[in-house]
């Protein structure tokens, strides 16, 4: 008996799953755990609960919009991708819980997918303005170099970077969020943090992943441009850095941690970062990679809980 097509699987009110699909949400809900972990941790304690709901709200929009601009912007490259066979073997990888590259399969129109990224930009653009006009500036260039990442595909594996800097937009606006003056060191020091978890953790990882498609569609991405050893030798240094700037982390935010807390932090850090990563160096296998990338999506779950523990006490 033949299976039941996408298409008429997701029909009426179930149809919204596309759209949820189209913003990566299940990654997108772990994401969320990165702006709340930096606000926690710099004021060491929970903000207003107009604060809370406001953020809460706007950081669903910022990370629901950006996900789908993703996809909206790279739906020619991912329907060249299909073409040749891509979206395979994904079971066990983040992205793909649910369908993968909706606009690209052709379950959603190009208009649906950009009416939608949009309509939660805007939301996401006002509560963000509420909470500081400076967040939403951050939101706007983040939203900005989204684009540009996408565009750079095909013109420079240095897309990392950029990369990089978009994952740190959240949490650089959570914190301003709830200190219009903060730590210049350690609004710094977040960037860092944030950004070699990302490369290390989540860009380099998922376009190992891609590489074969990558190579064919001549993609210029960090494991086709240097190669797969170079690639996890990055990667791996990479998240020797993310876990080195998380305990400095805690030692430059205004309220004091305990050791036991940053030991927790360097515990989690050696599970579900350089564990995988050492493994992934080691054996330079596809599922060691698709491990990192899926264990690394939940570090800054594990740092939440820790700064909420902590600010509980």
């Amino acid at each position: 008996m033949n299976k039941p097509s996408v298409s008429a699987t997701y029909n009426g009110l179930s149809r919204i799953k596309l759209f949820w699909a189209l913003s990566r949400t299940p990654h997108g809900l772990l994401d969320m755990a990165t702006p709340a972990f930096a606000a926690l941790l710099w004021i060491g304690g929970f903000p207003s609960l107009y604060v809370m709901i406001l953020g809460l709200i706007t950081t669903f929009a910022g990370y629901t919009a950006v996900y789908a601009l993703n996809d909206v912007v790279d739906h020619r490259v991912d329907k060249e991708k299909l073409k040749r066979g891509g979206f395979q073997d994904y079971d066990d990888y983040l992205d793909a819980v649910l369908v993968r590259h909706p606009i690209a399969q052709g379950f959603l129109s190009f208009k649906e997918g950009l009416a939608w990224s949009l309509a939660w930009g805007i939301l996401a653009l006002l509560g963000a303005y509420m909470l500081n006009p400076v967040c939403a500036a951050i939101f706007l260039a983040g939203a900005l170099l989204e684009s540009v990442y996408c565009l750079m595909w095909r013109v420079s594996h240095f897309r990392t970077i950029v990369s990089g800097g978009v994952k740190t937009t959240g949490a650089l606006a959570a914190v301003f969020a709830v200190d219009p003056n903060p730590s210049l060191v350690f609004i710094l020091i977040l960037f860092l943090c944030l950004f070699f978890w990302e490369i290390g953790g989540q860009n380099i990882p998922a376009d190992w992943t891609d590489i074969e498609e990558d190579r064919q569609l001549n993609a210029q991405t960090i494991p086709v441009r240097l190669g797969l050893e170079r690639a996890n030798f990055i990667i791996l240094w990479s998240i020797i850095l993310a876990m080195i700037l998380t305990v400095i982390l805690f030692f430059v935010t205004r309220v004091r941690f305990e050791i036991p807390y940053i030991l927790t932090a360097v515990f989690a850090g050696g599970y579900l970062l350089l564990n995988p990563a050492v493994k992934l160096y080691k054996t330079k296998e596809r599922r060691e990679v698709m491990t990192l990338f899926n264990k690394a999506s939940y570090y800054p779950v594990s740092l939440l809980a820790i700064v909420t523990i902590k600010s509980m006490l």
